[in-house]
């Protein structure tokens, strides 16, 4: 069953009204063909007014939609020849982290990816796409063996977070997600990050250090989600969506901060709404980005990567 939001209950109650009479269609020979386009142009207008007003919580909303694409629903579409790798060869296999090598249009490459699952069982054995010690080791181990065969590596980010519990503290969580980000940033060969639902803190940093960070449009990238930060700082959950005001999550507060490169474009309506035109649309952006990269000497490939995270933010003089 399909999960509506709030803001987008107008918008089902059009969509059942149109399958209402596409029903009466098929099962009665009416001709309803006027009043079925009718009702679809009022949705289209109806889906551009909702979506163009959009606020930083309805867009945490939808990044988290329980019918939004994920890490699989990408690789089916946009790769061919996919080949999953499990294990860390140190612990064990952690299924909230996929990955395997496969092929972008003929091109070989190494494709990682944090995965949410989609019903009850799936997503207590995926840890809702929180990644464990053993998960940031295995994508390293991965990316370890793109670079002895010369693959770049595709990143799809979506998780809350990596993994809290005491388990994951003592096998060395911080550590596992820390040496992620000193081996990618030094890696020989490109890298492309894609947020592809929620970047959070950093269980997304641990595979998300690249040489260009894609973003779809509706998905949020942040240093924590919204109800955390609502919790330390009001005391008061309730209060994630002033908080996700303040903390500049959406897509194109990251474009405007240089935290990505591109903001990826969504069918009308969200991911969700039709997932193989928004694989599509991802799929093209790949396109674009990966080949200049692959052109770049190894030298000047790690240059340039060090200096995109050296430049972010602002630095301001304590005597100033």
């Amino acid at each position: 069953m399909r999960t509506v939001l709030d803001f987008e209950k107008p918008i089902a109650e059009l969509d059942a009204n149109i399958e209402a009479l596409k029903r009466i269609t098929a099962e009665q020979g009416i001709d309803k063909s006027e009043e079925i386009a009718a009702l679809e142009r009022d949705r289209e207008r109806l889906l551009r007014e909702i979506f163009k007003n959009l606020t930083p919580w309805d867009r945490t909303l939808l990044a988290r939609h329980p019918q939004r694409p994920y890490t699989l629903d990408y690789i089916r579409v946009i790769f061919d020849d996919f080949i999953e790798m499990h294990g860390d060869r140190q612990f064990g296999d952690d299924g909230a982290i996929i990955g395997g090598m496969a092929w972008l249009n003929e091109k070989p490459v190494m494709v990682i990816g944090q995965q949410k699952g989609r019903d009850l069982k799936e997503r207590q054995r995926r840890n809702f796409g929180m990644a464990k010690p053993e998960g940031y080791r295995k994508a390293l181990r991965l990316m370890h063996l793109a670079e002895k065969f010369g693959r770049p590596v595709i990143t799809f980010v979506d998780t809350p977070a990596a993994d809290p519990g005491v388990e994951s503290e003592s096998r060395g969580i911080s550590e596992a997600i820390a040496r992620n980000l000193r081996e990618m940033i030094a890696l020989k060969v490109p890298i492309v990050a894609v947020v592809i639902g929620e970047g959070g803190s950093g269980g997304a940093l641990g595979i998300a250090v690249a040489d260009r960070v894609l973003m779809q449009e509706y998905a949020i990238y942040s240093v924590i989600p919204p109800e955390g930060c609502a919790a330390i700082l009001w005391r008061d959950p309730k209060r994630a969506p002033e908080a996700a005001e303040a903390l500049k999550l959406t897509a194109h507060d990251a474009l405007c901060f240089g935290v990505v490169d591109e903001v990826i474009e969504e069918p009308l309506g969200g991911a969700h709404r039709d997932p193989l035109t928004a694989a599509q649309i991802v799929k093209e952006a790949l396109l674009r980005h990966l080949p200049p990269l692959q052109k770049m000497a190894v030298s000047k490939l790690r240059e340039s990567r060090y200096e995109r995270y050296r430049n972010l933010g602002v630095w301001q003089s304590v005597l100033e």
